[in-house]
């Protein structure tokens, strides 16, 4: 008898918590790129190099790279790129400029929320009191860390420009999500990922040409000397982590997987502090366990 993945123990559990410690170490060379590279600049980077290196994925599984299926639909998958991935994403990395790592973590458990209500809105869901008491929780803990004692060195336009920006990102990423919904449930997660990633693509080209500065921008990612953290940064981002989920879904149950994906918060958390030296106090270690203890409230109440 041959060896098989599925004689690993808790295989699927392996691949879902290595996707958290990927996407956080992919966070914090995120943010040390958009120290040299613009938002826009990096998630053009960071989409062209997950295009390619999905396509060669699928080649190499022997998926089809086009689908017969409705242009309405590949309409869907498109807008859910623009909005989840070229919006989301930039408004993601300035975040991460303005706020820190830190406390971009604490306020990316807004996205929990937001999937939470559109689903009621437009899946017809319904949410529960504890999904309600998690909301909730996950609300005080974005003001209780963006309180002035823990963010006296952010300036308050900063700080309140980039919790909002944080928030629309976590925003456009739910409907995203939300919207393409019917289709993840029937295709490829592989080829849905990569429509979206050219949904993206067009829509930050469109998006470029409008920034006064777009020939700074091209040059931001084209300069060898920024490669050293946006590379590696969009390797494990926007192409391993993304394998490792899906392989976490497939071998482990999805609510499991859910859980030990949302543990990248606490390793971003505690990165930062490591290799950005973020300052880690007790109100923002009290808001990172309020914030997780709502997504799993949110999750699975």
């Amino acid at each position: 008898m041959g060896f098989s993945i599925y004689d690993i123990p808790y295989f699927g559990e392996i691949l879902a918590f290595s996707t958290a410690m990927i996407w956080a170490m992919a966070v914090i060379l995120f943010k040390k790129s958009g120290e040299s590279v613009h938002p826009i600049g990096l998630n053009i980077y960071k989409g062209i190099l997950s295009f390619i290196l999905i396509e060669l994925t699928m080649i190499f599984l022997g998926q089809e790279l086009i689908k017969d299926i409705p242009l309405y639909d590949y309409g869907i998958l498109l807008l859910s790129g623009s909005l989840g991935i070229a919006i989301a994403d930039t408004l993601f990395f300035k975040t991460l400029n303005l706020l820190g790592a830190g406390l971009t973590a604490i306020v990316d458990c807004l996205y929990s929320p937001f999937m939470i209500t559109l689903s009621m809105i437009f899946l017809s869901e319904q949410m529960t009191f504890l999904q309600i008491i998690g909301v909730l929780m996950i609300i005080s803990a974005v003001v209780i860390a963006s309180k002035p004692k823990d963010t006296a060195h952010i300036p308050k336009k900063d700080l309140y420009l980039g919790i909002f920006m944080g928030a629309m990102a976590m925003l456009s990423m739910a409907v995203s999500i939300v919207i393409a919904k019917p289709l993840l449930d029937q295709l490829s997660l592989l080829w849905v990922t990569n429509t979206r990633m050219v949904g993206a693509l067009i829509t930050l080209g469109i998006i470029l040409p409008f920034f006064r500065e777009r020939k700074q921008i091209i040059g931001s990612i084209t300069n060898m000397g920024n490669m050293k953290y946006m590379l590696p940064g969009s390797f494990l981002g926007a192409y391993l982590a993304l394998v490792l989920w899906l392989g976490g879904m497939k071998y482990a149950q999805i609510s499991v997987a859910a859980a030990l994906n949302q543990t990248s918060n606490v390793f971003i958390f505690i990165f930062a502090a490591i290799f950005l030296k973020e300052t880690i106090t007790t109100r923002k270690t009290a808001a990172i366990i309020m914030a997780l203890s709502g997504v799993f409230l949110v999750t699975f109440a």
